[in-house]
């Protein structure tokens, strides 16, 4: 018995690692491929005693959406700007259909009040918070299936806070 169960361990992290790593590799895809959108953030409480320097983000499209009409999972169908900044053109269910110039994001509504687009906070190092409050839009890379990861925070002329965005 002792055997069986030494294996079953083992085929399990053979598996977990597997995983990891294809969420790895996916990740890097997006990071490589991806559009760079601007989302325009909503004023939020940026800091956490408990969790330590970190900003809430929220954006504005979220703000403006009343989750009761829109379906719990879907797709934000947005049309790029001046300099890559995001204009909500509609919410969808499905990934088509899509006109030209017009991009995907994946969204949650968790409850009736919440609408989740994107990363919904934003690590910094220690003692940075006065830099990051600066930031006026998240910057989203997202491949064509509306799967999308947080690269960085932009100020209000669109330039990154704080690193260099990768890619």
């Amino acid at each position: 018995m002792k055997k069986y169960s030494g294996i079953t361990i083992l085929v399990n992290l053979a598996l977990l690692l597997l995983y990891f790593n294809f969420s790895v590799v996916k990740k890097e895809e997006i990071l490589k491929n991806g559009q760079l959108i601007l989302l325009e953030l909503a004023p939020v409480d940026p800091r956490s005693l408990m969790q330590g320097d970190y900003m809430r983000l929220r954006y504005k499209i979220a703000t403006e959406t009343n989750t009761d009409s829109i379906a719990r999972r879907g797709y934000c169908v947005v049309r790029l700007g001046h300099d890559n900044v995001a204009n909500l053109v509609r919410f969808q269910q499905e990934k088509t259909p899509l006109a030209q110039g017009e991009f995907l994001i994946a969204y949650t509504t968790p409850n009736k009040w919440s609408l989740e687009i994107g990363a919904e906070s934003y690590l910094f190092e220690e003692g940075q918070g006065e830099k990051y409050a600066q930031a006026q839009y998240g910057g989203l890379m997202v491949d064509h299936k509306g799967n999308s990861i947080l690269t960085g925070l932009y100020d209000k002329d669109l330039i990154v806070i704080g690193y260099k965005t990768p890619y």
